[in-house]
């Protein structure tokens, strides 16, 4: 099968177990790289041996290219994945999907007219990790599912990280950073989100860096740094949730439960593709450990594009698909908005596929008078 040419924008840091893994793709090859730093692209062509080095414009315009990977900073992944669906391209891209709900939406709607694919990380619930815990769930290992909890707890990444600007600007905060790879999880293994109330604050406004060329600066927090929220689920299972940098001495919670009527399962940290997938039974004293149903490396980033491409050949929908990762969006916005309003926030927004119950993920709910 011939494989389909993609070209990557933006080559720092992720890009590189991009390329990695993407050397062995059956079904994309990496053509060529552009990023706004022309240097950076040049040296992580040198170093895949990536042919081409273009600009963002000589790559939209490259007619070969079928498929962008936008790899850009947060805040440029909605303009990119607009630019490159405009251009005719395929485009998928990092979390989150978007900053703001408005820009999400207009890819979404951009997609839709232009009948092309747009999917977004995180793809890790394609690894054993999450799989095993679904078809856990399937075979009624818990019985039914009653509730979830989720907890990411830290402390923050300016002791370690050497730029953590963008962290604790608009559009960073824990919720927006590490939310999609928790909430991503829960969706896949439980369907979509029916309502949201939460709190959300900054805890600790004052931070320095630790490392690096700025070490020893004063961070501006202005973001929430800590949000704590219980989770609707449209098939009734309850869930609770926190995200928080928050927490210095870090926690011993579990990061994912799901609790049924005949067990609990316990479930690996959704940030990597493989990890232990705990049982314990409804009398039972002891937790058991799952054969996974195969096995996975612990990054296999890419792994929800070439689906994506398998998807786009097969005209069928794609596992991290666009409209997931708007849906995630809408969730992680809603923590935010219910803490300012004062109230739940029901989530608009639709997902066609599912995992779990196709006929729960099929429906379609609508802003309700709620509060």
């Amino acid at each position: 099968m011939k494989k389909m040419k993609a070209g990557i924008i933006g080559c720092g840091n992720i890009s590189s177990i991009y390329l990695t893994n993407l050397k062995n793709s059956p079904v994309i090859e990496v053509v060529a790289l552009a990023d706004l730093i022309m240097e950076r692209a040049e040296a992580r062509a040198a170093e895949f041996n990536v042919e081409n080095v273009y600009t963002v414009d000589e790559m939209l315009n490259n007619n070969e290219i079928e498929l962008i990977l936008n790899l850009t900073v947060p805040g440029s992944h909605a303009l990119t994945n607009i630019a490159a669906l405009q251009a005719g391209k395929h485009v998928y891209g990092e979390k989150p999907f978007a900053i703001s709900l408005e820009d999400g939406r207009k890819v979404i709607e951009l997609a839709e007219e232009k009948g092309l694919y747009v999917g977004c990380a995180p793809d890790t619930f394609l690894g054993s990790g999450i799989q095993t815990s679904i078809q856990a769930i399937q075979k009624g290992l818990i019985g039914t599912p009653v509730s979830a909890t989720a907890f990411f707890m830290g402390g923050g990444p300016e002791s370690w990280h050497p730029d953590p600007e963008f962290f604790y600007a608009y559009g960073g905060g824990p919720m927006l950073d590490m939310g999609p790879y928790y909430l991503t999880a829960l969706v896949k293994m439980l369907g979509p989100i029916r309502r949201i109330s939460a709190s959300a604050g900054i805890q600790i406004p004052d931070r320095i860096v630790g490392s690096g060329p700025k070490q020893g600066q004063k961070l501006q927090v202005q973001t929430p740094t800590h949000l704590a929220g219980t989770i609707d689920f449209m098939n009734g299972v309850i869930g609770t949730m926190i995200a928080s940098f928050d927490i210095p001495a870090g926690s011993s919670l579990p990061l994912i439960e799901i609790h049924g009527t005949k067990g609990t399962l316990q479930v690996p940290d959704p940030n990597f593709f493989n990890g232990e997938v705990k049982l314990r039974k409804y009398g039972s004293e002891k937790w058991e450990t799952l054969e996974p149903v195969f096995v996975s490396e612990q990054n296999e980033r890419g792994a929800g594009l070439n689906q994506m491409v398998e998807a786009i050949r097969s005209q069928t929908p794609a596992e991290a698909s666009g409209q997931l990762g708007y849906h995630i969006l809408e969730a992680m916005h809603a923590f935010e908005r219910s803490s300012l309003e004062g109230r739940h926030v029901l989530l608009e927004s639709t997902l066609p596929e599912s995992t779990v119950d196709q006929q729960v993920m099929k429906l379609n709910f609508v802003n309700e008078n709620v509060s």
